[in-house]
């Protein structure tokens, strides 16, 4: 599927299936550093990006810390916390997971609060 005609969640859900073909060898930093990058590039073209993506994630969390998103869906996918920020591999395929379930949650809700938006603009 063309990638111009794919909805965010869609494409993230491209992604979610075949990381390495976006970043090569698949790492939670390197995942982590492609979001950031997709993010700024959307909101540099006017693109809505992941704005409020953080906050989304401390409101799913239900408690706030200086953590960026990245900690964020941290304490979401190991609530029994971490040692590290370099993760053993079942903790950092974990968050993998938790990441691409949380950013389709996340765009789940965006898409249809806007569908619910432009329906009331009518």
């Amino acid at each position: 599927m063309d990638p111009m005609g794919m909805s965010e969640r869609e494409y993230w859900a491209d992604v979610a299936k075949r990381p390495g073909m976006f970043v090569g060898q698949t790492s939670l930093a390197r995942l982590e550093a492609y979001v950031d990058g997709y993010d700024a590039h959307a909101q540099r073209h006017g693109g809505p990006g992941l704005g409020g993506w953080r906050e989304w994630l401390v409101t799913r969390r239900g408690r706030s810390c200086n953590h960026t998103w990245q900690g964020q869906v941290r304490h979401l996918a190991l609530p029994e916390g971490w040692d590290s920020w370099e993760l053993p591999a079942d903790q950092e395929q974990q968050v993998i997971r938790v990441l691409f379930e949380l950013l389709d949650q996340f765009l789940a809700e965006r898409e249809l609060a806007e569908r619910e938006g432009a329906t009331h603009a009518r």
